[in-house]
């Protein structure tokens, strides 16, 4: 059997019939650009991230940029954050000048070790930028009283965590700016790039509607250099007839993400399944397993009989070349290090069928290390 990490046809398969009449409307009507789109996507997702305001852009990574550019991070600030998240959490802090600063990550969970954040905060801290990995939220309460008590805002980076709740609390909802990505492998997924930043503050989701074109209130009229990073209407089209399915599809991704931590318990070599925090709902954007001694002989195991896998993230951030500059050396977050190192997803789309599934089980549970 192949069961290969994500199957986006599959979901195109049982959508196709409402994306496509989406598509020829906005076609139809030649407005491409924040359009009628865009603002019910916009609206629609501001009230499901349960925020005031919502700002859509052209990528989860400019999501980032312009969220640090709406709280002026520039030349000489430092922005905590994880090393452990996808690159362009990290290069968007740099691409403004400012430092990244490193602290590493819970065993656990893969999150932000929220307990080591206050000795990393320095008078040039400008933000901390929390990532929501594999759509569990980062423990926030911490996070926010810290924020609270140095003035320092916090952005989630909440690109895989859309519908992810942290003690009720929807994730984008609880920093002063929520990050997120429409890329089409995430939950909530386009036909392309997109992005969008939350927000409450009416100064701020102003601000981040100039800098998104170019840094004017009107075509010709510009009160600061933004970027050109506008959500089109075709991605926006996709988005809208998919968005009344993502809590379906999330729930599905759970009862996946059950079914193998229940199925997995009893194998010959060890093998730790993700840990849902009390009091959160995780959106299982990916099914992660940690396997110490074992690791790579399995994901040749599980490849040899078809079943899908993938290491995110193999080079830990501070580990980039690009990064060299800011100092850090082999083994200065050895949670992160490790994680890079004995980790890997399983499937775990919602289209993924109950032969699938169990033949991904059977598969982990044949394999047989050599001692």
């Amino acid at each position: 059997m192949n069961v290969p990490l994500l199957d986006l046809q599959a979901q195109y398969a049982s959508l196709g019939d409402e994306v496509r009449p989406a598509i020829e409307r906005v076609l139809a009507s030649q407005r491409f650009v924040l359009g009628d789109e865009v603002r019910r996507l916009e609206n629609s997702l501001s009230e499901y991230c349960r925020t005031k305001y919502a700002v859509g852009c052209a990528s989860g990574s400019d999501a980032l940029l312009l969220a640090l550019m709406a709280l002026d991070v520039g030349a000489g600030d430092e922005v905590i954050t994880t090393p452990f998240s996808f690159f362009a959490t990290a290069s968007s802090i740099a691409r403004l000048g400012a430092r990244p600063v490193f602290v590493d990550v819970d065993r656990l969970t893969y999150n932000l070790d929220v307990s080591r954040v206050a000795d990393a905060v320095t008078p040039r801290t400008k933000a901390i930028v929390p990532v929501h990995i594999y759509g569990q939220c980062v423990e926030m309460d911490p996070l926010l009283e810290l924020s609270e008590r140095h003035g320092i805002p916090i952005i989630e980076d909440a690109a895989q965590a859309i519908g992810a709740t942290d003690r009720g609390r929807r994730a984008g909802s609880m920093g002063a700016l929520g990050c997120f990505s429409f890329y089409p492998t995430k939950n909530l997924g386009g036909a392309g790039d997109g992005g969008l930043v939350t927000t409450n503050d009416e100064q701020l989701a102003q601000r981040l509607r100039r800098l998104r074109a170019h840094g004017g209130s009107t075509e010709y009229e510009h009160e600061e250099v933004g970027v050109n990073s506008r959500l089109d209407e075709l991605q926006a089209a996709v988005l809208n007839v998919k968005l009344p399915h993502l809590d379906e599809w999330s729930d599905g991704r759970a009862r996946i993400a059950e079914f193998y931590s229940s199925s997995l318990q009893d194998v010959d070599f060890e093998i730790v399944t993700p840990l849902v925090r009390p009091g959160c709902r995780h959106i299982f954007h990916q099914y992660v397993v940690r396997v110490p001694r074992h690791h790579d002989a399995l994901m040749e195991h599980l490849r040899e009989r078809g079943v899908g896998t993938k290491v995110y993230y193999p080079i830990p951030l501070h580990r980039q070349v690009c990064f060299s500059y800011l100092g850090y050396e082999a083994g200065a977050f050895p949670e992160a290090e490790s994680a890079a190192a004995e980790t890997f997803a399983l499937p775990a789309y919602p289209e993924l069928s109950d032969a699938q599934r169990a033949y991904v089980v059977d598969s982990v549970k044949s394999f047989k290390p050599r001692t």
